[in-house]
């Protein structure tokens, strides 16, 4: 199936299934994210941003939460 003809096929989905279709992508988008967070994070591609924010706090210029 090509995009354009999933997006003819979402586009005639009665509101109830594009309700939970939207709902079922989000929840996909959202766990695509945390494996790619949690495999930076494990590659150590994060390790300079907590670098960052470590050394702003310490020289007093993080707030806290």
């Amino acid at each position: 199936m090509t995009l354009i003809e999933l997006e003819k096929q979402v586009s005639q989905l009665p509101p109830d299934q594009l309700a939970k279709f939207i709902q079922w992508v989000k929840q996909l988008d959202s766990d695509l994210w945390d494996k790619q967070i949690e495999e930076d994070a494990a590659a150590g591609r994060l390790d300079h941003l907590a670098a960052e924010a470590i050394a702003e706090d310490d020289a007093g210029r993080a707030t806290s939460l």
